[in-house]
């Protein structure tokens, strides 16, 4: 397909991640203003969709790294259309909706909703299994936030919350696992492939059955639906979004996408036809107990979903029409429902129907169109629902195991009539002396949603022309039917009468008292079992943690040095001693190659054994950099000075901190408390450790059989006309590692802020530095810290052809703020550089990333460089590499990473101890 289309739905998915950020940082102050914005983005969605019905299959990729198979797969086809109008379609309306719900301006809920939006977009357009699975998690994390949010304060908020992350992300895991199973299975995670040429037998089986249970999470089918109903304290515009419209359409999204495959793999029929059948009746009558609007909602929305992995999962033509049809429409009645009870909630401060009375006549616009959502709900002619419903009755209207699905449905379609009618009567009945006045900001979303599922109804030849192609994908008893409002008095008519006056029976018999009475004494409770397996495995966790985790740092690493030797050294020692190991050489190995070696050796061995003898803190801290810096000198003989900078600086840093740290711990070691046994097995251990890991670097050298790969690299860097192979593997050939590698280092500087700025006593800015400031040392540090900052600079540059790059400049120049903290404290860093860590941090990895996506700008992978370049006034001809402004992001995010664990130890190591400011001396 053309360029412009596939540009088209790469912009869909990445805009969001932009408004989520943008709209509610530029309108924050203008709530109803920004809420309208934000809504454009899903508006544009759903448009551009609109613009695709009847266009055909659109495909693109985005190459992240083609040698790893590391691709976005993105496809557009009749399926995602529907989502895509779905979620586009009714986030533009509720976000609107949240402008004037919410009583001031809520940022960071209306960003997560876009995020949100963004996340399904995402989902509903991949066309890789791994891809989708990133999708479907930015979703839940999305509604942990919506859910959790509005008050954080409140325990039930963040018990809810946490509820729906943990089911759905445990689920997900175990759907991961099934998608890892169908791939490895089929050769391949593209879904469109998958689908084309599905594996078979047991793989396809198991990978089946653990792709469903998330499906099933994700929908809240029965008995994973526990969590639906607790995410009902969210605010109402999360509730109509996330929890009607969207997030858990996800798990019957998932089940639709892969029906045309593995419908008819065990066992994929049985158990989607019995978990949505159960689901569809169960949670109809549940909500035909509840008095909480919003509970109803919920247990009917169960209650649908079901009847929609009964109709999608069923994997026939007909089915998938009405399943595709009620996707659409359930989404056009429930939507609406849920944002009717926020509008009731609102005006009369309360949404249980028990307490109710009057909002009928208060809101008379309001219940015209919650009544016309209902009617589409139970099907009544010509709402969008009535059409879904005919065609789902026509669907199992074929004899045989269909005749009981059919029965299931009609009598899921009567509840479903019942628990509406509550509703309505419920929210609306009752007189007041209230004269009628509709918030029209929270009711016009209402009408506007309700009369699209009227007139979509009107309309089903439009209808069959989008779901169609995807419909014919599947195998069908009559080829011929289509969506219409009238198929003459056929059984499907029948069976509408039937569940309508039922329905109207089980709301004359059960639902039109107020309060209902309770479910429990005949229905497992979810809640429970949900409580009872949280329970039992913090129980469990408790129990290991008290037996495994005393507290004790050596018997950690003795328990981690101990595995090292039981799991792979006795595989090591089996390989030498059946002659599988290496080909020694006939002289045998050498001890060293230059005497140089032999002197750094000594010198790293001698202070090794004195650290460990030696009594005083500082002592050890001082022969530990000593094994570092002769360490060091090892990386000068074998030719690589550019590795020995980068460690000379990173010994000389920790050396630092570790100094600084000292003058808050006693100057000695404690006595050694340990007994003679520990201290032997401390040895056996460590002795043990350091053979094995010397015999298995001498067997890896040994062993080579192929090619040593450092030529190769050499060849590239004479193809870039670089001489530092080192900094052109860090920040092109593998730039990727690197990246990753500097993502963990910005994590570790956030671990350090949280570990140690998170305790009592932490200082306020403005404390003396560090056992006072000298002035000598104050103008020393001015006046070298100039000069060590342009070597910095040089280093970064000069990293191309020499000793040098991003890291080392990085690290050099952290060592100039070192020096400035020294003598003046935070006071005196804060004065060199006036900007926080944290910026840095975040900017160097924010270039190193848009670095990276600018080769997907070009046309190529990410992180692929490019040359840029041009004629400069003065300099004449410039061409600058798009590597380097990977190595400048690499360079601020060291140097921030430098300053953020130098500012928080400050911020302890400047606080005085409590004996010191009493005047007494440390114990």
């Amino acid at each position: 397909m053309g360029e412009g289309a596939a540009g088209g739905m790469l912009a869909l998915v990445g805009i969001y991640a932009v408004a989520a950020v943008a709209v509610p940082w530029a309108l924050g102050r203008y709530r109803r203003v920004m809420a309208c914005a934000a809504a454009l983005v899903p508006a544009a969605t759903a448009a551009w969709a609109a613009t695709r019905v009847g266009q055909g299959e659109l495909n693109t990729e985005v190459v992240w790294a083609s040698d790893l198979g590391l691709v976005f797969d993105f496809r557009v086809d009749a399926l995602s259309i529907v989502m895509l109008l779905l979620v586009g379609g009714v986030g533009a309306v509720v976000l609107c909706y949240a402008g004037w719900y919410f009583e001031r301006s809520e940022r960071l809920m209306i960003g997560t909703l876009v995020a949100f939006a963004g996340a399904m977009t995402g989902l509903v357009l991949a066309d890789n299994l791994l891809v989708l699975y990133v999708f479907w998690e930015l979703t839940t994390l999305s509604s942990f936030v919506l859910i959790g949010h509005p008050r954080p304060d409140r325990v039930g908020d963040r018990r809810a919350a946490t509820q729906a992350l943990l089911t759905t992300t445990a689920f997900g895991l175990v759907m991961l696992a099934g998608f890892v199973v169908l791939g490895q299975a089929a050769g391949t995670y593209r879904i469109s492939e998958l689908v084309a040429h599905p594996p078979g037998g047991t793989s396809a089986q198991v990978g089946v059955v653990l792709v469903l249970l998330g499906a099933f999470a994700k929908s809240a089918q029965i008995p994973l639906h526990a969590w639906l109903p607790a995410a009902m304290v969210a605010p109402t515009p999360v509730s109509a979004y996330l929890h009607a419209a969207a997030m858990v359409k996800a798990g019957v999204y998932l089940v639709a996408r892969l029906a045309p495959a593995f419908a008819g793999v065990d066992p994929w029929r049985p158990l989607v036809l019995a978990v949505g059948l159960f689901s569809l009746l169960v949670g109809g009558v549940v909500a035909l107990r509840q008095d909480d609007l919003k509970r109803l909602l919920a247990y009917g929305t169960i209650s649908q979903l079901g009847f929609l992995m009964v109709l999608l999962g069923n994997g026939t033509r007909t089915a998938a029409l009405a399943g595709a049809a009620l996707l659409l429409a359930h989404g056009l009645f429930k939507a609406p429902l849920f944002l009717t009870v926020g509008a009731v909630e609102h005006e009369t401060g309360t949404r249980r129907a028990d307490r109710l009375s009057g909002a009928g006549r208060r809101l008379p616009v309001l219940a015209i169109a919650a009544t016309a959502a209902i009617a589409s709900m139970i099907g009544i002619p010509p709402f969008l629902g009535f059409v879904a419903k005919e065609a789902a009755f026509e669907a199992f209207a074929h004899g045989g195991i269909d005749i009981v699905v059919l029965a299931g449905v009609v009598a899921g379609s009567a509840l479903t009539v019942a628990y509406g009618a509550r509703f309505l009567h419920g929210a609306f009945s009752g007189g007041t002396d209230e004269r009628p006045g509709d918030p029209w900001g929270l009711v016009v979303p209402v009408v506007v949603l309700a009369a699209a599922g009227f007139a979509l109804g009107l309309v089903p030849g439009a209808l069959q022309k989008l779901i169609g192609p995807y419909a014919g994908t599947l195998p069908a008893h009559e080829p011929g039917y289509k969506l219409a409002l009238w198929h003459g008095l056929g059984l499907p008519i029948w069976m509408s009468v039937t569940a309508i006056v039922a329905g109207a029976g089980l709301y004359g018999a059960f639902g039109r008292t107020f309060p209902g009475r309770s479910t429990r004494p005949w229905l497992p409770d979810a809640q429970r079992a949900y409580d009872a397996v949280v329970e039992g495995t913090m129980a469990a966790a408790h129990a290991v943690t008290r037996r495994l985790q005393i507290g004790s740092l050596p018997v950690y690493l003795g328990v981690i040095a101990l595995m090292v030797l039981v799991v792979p050294g006795p595989a090591l020692v089996a390989g030498l001693v059946r002659g599988t190991g290496p080909d020694w050489p006939a002289d045998g190995p050498r001890a060293w190659d230059t005497p140089a070696q032999l002197v750094l050796a000594a010198v790293v061995i001698v202070c090794a054994l004195a650290a460990m003898w030696a009594r005083g803190r500082l002592s050890a801290v001082l022969l530990l950099a000593g094994t570092g810096y002769g360490m060091t000198g090892l990386f000068v003989v074998y030719g690589a000075p550019d590795l020995g900078l980068t460690l000379v600086v990173v010994e000389t840093l920790t050396l630092i901190m570790l100094v600084l740290v000292l003058r808050r711990l006693p100057e000695r070691f404690p006595p050694r408390l340990r007994k003679v046994p520990a201290r032997a097995a401390t040895a056996v251990i460590s002795l043990g450790v350091g053979g094995f890991v010397g015999l298995f670097l001498m067997v890896v050298a040994l062993s080579r059989r192929a090619d040593p790969v450092g030529p190769g690299y050499t060849r590239l860097a004479a193809q870039e006309h670089t001489k530092n192979v080192v900094n052109l593997i860090l920040v092109d050939l593998r730039g990727l590692d690197t990246l990753g590698e500097i993502t963990v280092l910005a994590a570790t500087a956030v671990g350090v802020v949280s570990l140690v700025l998170t305790g009592p006593g932490v200082p306020r800015p403005g404390r003396p530095p560090l056992g006072g400031s000298s002035v000598l040392l104050e103008a020393v540090a001015r006046l070298l810290t100039p000069t060590i900052l342009v070597f910095s600079v040089y280093l970064f540059f000069a990293g191309h052809g020499r000793p040098g790059g991003g890291f080392a400049g990085g690290l050099v120049a952290g060592m100039a703020f070192v020096l400035r903290y020294l003598p003046g404290g935070r006071r005196e860093l804060a004065t060199a550089l006036p900007v926080r860590p944290a910026l840095l941090l975040g900017g160097g990895l924010g270039i190193a990333v848009a670095t990276g996506a600018g080769g997907w700008a070009s046309g190529g992978q990410f992180l692929s460089s490019r040359k840029l370049g041009g004629t400069v006034p003065v300099l004449g001809e410039v061409e600058i590499p798009t590597n380097l402004f990977f190595d400048a992001g690499v360079y601020l995010l060291v140097l921030g990473l430098v300053l953020t664990i130098l500012t928080t130890l400050g911020a302890s190591l400047e606080e005085p101890d409590a004996p010191e400011a009493a005047g007494e001396e440390p114990s």
